[in-house]
């Protein structure tokens, strides 16, 4: 394939640069007809979840495209959905640049972004100019708090974007978990999150009843959390009837980067160190949900094997983005075959 030659020309610039670039050739090649040359084509093997039916169960995380910008391109690219943000209800530029950074020797990534997008009206548009969703796509839409919202008024950014974006989304995600939002990770703790989740909920109620269709509402949780965390959140997740779980973020630990160029960047680690950690908390919350509600495992997906783990550990669905940036295109259809394989063996044994 073409992809490692590409990543050798892109990882000679600036990870941030870097990311534009790539992006614009990716629509670039989907506008030419030849989104062919990057991803090898998938075939379906659907899958129901949240009560959506989704075409394969390896979708694009959060993150790559905040905007929507790229919807139509990433999605040609044989994706069985496309989760885009997060978005907040103003524009924000995020924090101060350089804020990514690569760790190639362990397939890493540090990025310390800060939720920096255009705002909520701005993905509108985006999305309204896009195909898939016309086409029949799955499309998440991520949405997290202002940097400058006061922790205790965040519920208020979280309403406002649920309100924006319901009527287009397939479903959304709410991000209390990136680590580079000021006291945004606060919002797990207990009390804090069966509040917020109570005000999701009910405006969700409310929105349904308005728009005349249910849009399932999953959250989307951190890696660095303890067992007696993990069965707290999956607790109030029950509660709540809350529709999907998404686990996880990334993560705030250094181990298995110590000593390495980069390693000592603030912000959140992603690819292949998070793959045990991301597994791990997969299998704790399957078993503490007792499959009561769907989880999309996100964490070091760096090849089908990987992907072919988290569903082994309790997910109906994968996501990746680092594994993206290393492996390219064709990790796509590498994890679908994978995740296929584990299904049919794991069919052959009941």
């Amino acid at each position: 394939m073409i992809y490692p030659l590409l990543r050798n020309f892109f990882f000679a610039l600036d990870a941030e640069t870097a990311h534009g670039l790539g992006m614009a050739g990716v629509d670039f090649l989907k506008a030419a007809g030849a989104t062919c040359l990057l991803a090898s084509a998938v075939p379906p093997d659907p899958v129901r979840a949240m009560g959506i039916d989704f075409p394969n169960p390896v979708g694009l995380a959060a993150g790559l495209d905040k905007n929507g910008d790229h919807i139509d391109a990433l999605a040609a690219l044989g994706f069985g959905f496309v989760e885009i943000g997060t978005v907040t209800p103003r524009p924000q530029p995020g924090n101060a640049k350089p804020r990514l950074f690569r760790i190639p020797e362990r397939q890493a990534i540090i990025n310390r972004m800060g939720f920096n997008n255009g705002g909520v009206d701005k993905l509108l548009a985006n999305v309204t100019g896009a195909q898939f969703l016309r086409r029949g796509g799955v499309l998440g839409i991520n949405i997290g708090k202002n940097f400058d919202t006061p922790i205790e008024r965040a519920a208020d950014d979280y309403l406002l974007c649920l309100d924006r974006v319901y009527p287009t989304a397939t479903y959304v995600t709410v991000n209390i978990s990136s680590p580079n939002t000021r006291n945004l990770r606060e919002l797990q703790n207990d009390e804090a999150l069966d509040a917020l989740l109570g005000s999701l909920k009910s405006r969700q109620a409310r929105l349904a009843d308005r728009h005349g269709k249910y849009v399932p509402l999953a959250l989307k949780i951190a890696p660095d959390l303890e067992e007696t965390q993990i069965q707290a959140i999956a607790d109030l997740l029950r509660r709540h009837c809350m529709d999907g779980v998404i686990a996880t973020n990334t993560t705030v630990s250094r181990s298995g980067v110590e000593g390495l160029a980069n390693a000592e960047q603030a912000g959140g680690l992603s690819g292949a160190p998070l793959a045990a950690m991301s597994t791990a908390v997969v299998r704790r919350l399957s078993t503490a949900l007792a499959g009561e509600l769907p989880i999309i495992g996100v964490g070091g997906i760096m090849s089908g094997a990987d992907a072919a783990d988290k569903i082994a550990a309790g997910a109906s669905l994968v996501q990746f983005y680092t594994g993206f940036i290393y492996r390219g295109p064709q990790l796509i259809a590498e994890a679908a075959a994978a995740i296929a394989g584990r299904r049919a063996a794991q069919a052959r044994m009941a």
